[in-house]
Order: C-alpha cells, then structure tokens, then sequence
C-alpha cells in the first residue's frame, strides 16, 4: 500500500501546512499508520483534500466550449461522448467531486447524469464523484427551459414534465418524484430569471411559493436536498423562506435576503468567476446588457454575505467557465476578499457538508483517500491551484508529474 510524501500538507481545519506532508493508503481510504511497499515521492508539492465544485454540468460543454451543433442535432448520445471527456479533464484538474446540478437538454427522460455517475463508479471512465440532480425544475419559460435559451418557435423540441417542465403543484410534485425514482441525490430548480434568460428581468421570481413549497417538501421527505438557481434578492428572500437549501449564484442579494440566509444556515455557491471569465461575446445585445448590470454586483455581493457569516460552498457553472478551468474560482473569490482558507474551505468542508457526507474534505484517517497535489502553499498563493501536478481519487492516482 502506498504512502504518499510532499514538501507539505494542508490542515483545513487548522488552517496550517503541515511538513512534511505524509499520507498512509490503504485501498481507498487514508490509513493512521504506515503500511506502505511503495513511496509516491511528490517533492516539493503540498497535499490538499480533493477539491469539490458545486455546480458543474458535464453533459454540456466540451473541447473548444463552444457548441458546433445546435441543441436539435446535439443528441443524447453526443452529449455522453462529450460527457467523458468533460469528466475526465475536471478530475485531471484536481476536483474529485461535483455536483452535476441540473440538466436542461432533452433526453427522452433518460437522466444522463445518473448514467456518468455509474460509469464512472463502475471504473468504465475516469472522472469525479458525481452527485447528480437529475434534470432540473423549471416552469414553462423558465431560465432552465432549453427552449428558451435558444429562442424557439412554439413546437420545436417539445419537453415533457419527465424532462423538467413542470407548471403548478401537482405537477411539480411529479417532477420530483420522477427525479427522485431514477436516481437523482438532490433537486435543481430554476427560482429565479438569469443572464441568458431572453424574457422578463434576471432576478424576477419564477416559482410561485406554493410550488417552491410543494418542491422543498417532496425532496426533504425523501431525505434529498433542493438547489435553487436565483439572482433576485426578493426571489432569493422567497426560495429561503421555502426551505430551499443552496441559493445558486445569489447576485443580485441584498442585506435583507443575506439576513435571511444566515438565519436559515442556507448555503450559497456564487459562481462569482463567472463575472471575469463568462464568454458572451457573441450574445444577443439585451444579454450583454444584463450581464453588464449584473456582473458588477456579483463581483461585491459575495463579500457581503461572506462577511455577514453566509455558508460559502465552491461552484462554477461549467462550462460557463471551461470545463478543466474550475480553480478560476478559488482565485476569483480570493480577489473578492474572502480569506484564502475560507475559498480553500469552501471547495472541502463546506461542500462536504452542503453535499451531506463525512468521509471526504480533510486529510485524515478513516477518510477518503482523495488528494492533489500542487506546486506550493495556497494560503500564499492561490494560483497554485491552477497548476495540480497529482490527483488521487479513491487511492489511484490519476495524474503525476
């Protein structure tokens, strides 16, 4: 079994760099005690937990990002073959878990999300842990409804309630359900407008309360958690006071809706490298001009609820940012203020919590044995993230060099 040694290794909890770094492998946990026949001699790397990102989606995206078929001809098998590779870099780039948050694509209400996750825990693929959500929950219309952000004509590429659309209680109750029955492990909804949305106002509300309601309900008592993509202070006020666990970007809160948020121990993923690295050259007009109200705020309201004491948990939206390019964001919100600790946590032991597990986030004993490597000490220089030169996921190594 195999002991991993470096210059350096990172106590998340402590907040200290621990030298030398040294970690006992057995199978695929850390181990207290040296039971090693070989040595993986990383140098002058310093450890890390695994990092995890919040808000990915593999399934769309891929080499170049920008989409060389339209969503009519980008069938769900594409998409798959897309998918490895999309997974595949995201591990190489030192995330070992994601959330897949919410597909938007038509799938014949196959939840292709699922389908990676198997592949990749069955060792068919190389790629993250996957904590998928199905396809997401959005009325007719909606930010998350494909149609919209391509601008069809009435009747092309219909979209059924299996696939997300869903509209009033009963059906957004069935919607759920159909998620949870096929495997999703937590619940995306579209609570609020956004960037791309090409109708109405980026942070109007979407979901009526009733519905957010009835959505929290059916996902807490199967014992899942909800997401909420919102931008609206008042939609983010809304979906908090639903029962909504993680508010997806936020960029639009206020004091109030941050308030509420610290009060109710509800997560915030900000998304907030979105704000320097999101491509919308070739956007519609309107959309630029959205995104040029809106990115401003992103860029200070992270801050705000990061200091009024709002749980912070890592998310890119990928490929809104390149998939590969994750660490972006550990920069971005070193840039925005946070504490360089505070962003190393929120990409471990905060997003372990968020995703409701013990046995990842820390390089411990007992724990996963998910570990990176890096060229020097993030509490100094969080650059250092965008240059991983080892992976270990589950005890295999994945990337050394």
């Amino acid at each position: 079994m195999p002991t991993v040694r470096a210059a350096g290794l990172l106590d998340v909890e402590t907040g200290e760099i621990v030298r030398p770094g040294v970690l006992h492998v057995e199978g695929d946990r850390i181990v207290g005690a040296p039971l090693d026949d070989e040595v993986i001699d990383l140098g002058d790397l310093v450890l890390l937990p695994g990092l995890m990102d919040m808000e990915v989606n593999l399934l769309m995206g891929g080499r170049g990002e920008h989409a060389v078929r339209s969503p009519v001809q980008d069938d769900p098998p594409l998409r798959m073959l897309r998918a490895v590779g999309n997974a595949r870099r995201t591990l190489r780039a030192g995330f070992t878990t994601v959330r897949n948050l919410g597909l938007f694509v038509k799938t014949g209400g196959y939840l292709l999300d699922v389908a990676l996750m198997k592949a990749i825990d069955d060792g068919y693929i190389d790629g993250p842990r996957i904590v998928p959500a199905g396809h997401a929950i959005t009325p007719t219309g909606g930010h998350l409804d494909p149609t919209m952000f391509a601008a069809f004509a009435p009747g092309v590429l219909p979209l059924t309630l299996e696939e997300g659309i869903a509209n009033g209680v009963d059906e957004v109750r069935k919607a759920v359900r159909y998620q949870i029955k096929h495997g999703a492990q937590l619940i995306k909804v579209c609570a609020s407008g956004g960037v791309m949305s090409h109708t109405g106002t980026p942070g109007a509300q979407h979901y009526s309360d009733e519905e957010l309601r009835a959505i929290v309900d059916e996902a807490h008592r199967r014992g899942l958690k909800v997401a909420a993509h919102t931008h609206g202070a008042e939609a983010v006020a809304h979906a908090v006071e639903a029962g909504i666990d993680c508010i997806e970007h936020g960029f639009l809160i206020d004091d109030e809706a941050i308030e509420l948020m610290v009060k109710h121990e509800t997560f915030l993923v900000p998304t907030t490298y979105l704000a320097d690295a999101m491509d919308i050259s070739h956007a519609a007009p309107e959309l630029k001009a959205k995104a040029a109200e809106m990115f401003p705020k992103a860029r200070e309201s992270v801050l705000r609820a990061y200091r009024a004491g709002v749980k912070i948990a890592l998310g890119t939206d990928a490929p809104a940012i390149p998939h590969g390019r994750n660490a972006g964001e550990l920069v971005a919100l070193v840039g925005r203020g946070l504490s360089p600790l505070s962003v190393l946590r929120a990409a471990t032991v905060n997003s372990a919590e968020l995703i409701g597990v013990t046995d990842r986030g820390r390089l411990a004993a007992g724990l996963l044995a998910d570990v990176i490597g890096v060229p020097g000490d993030p509490l100094q220089d969080m650059t250092v993230t965008q240059d991983v030169r080892f992976v270990m996921k589950g005890g295999k190594t994945y990337v050394k060099r």
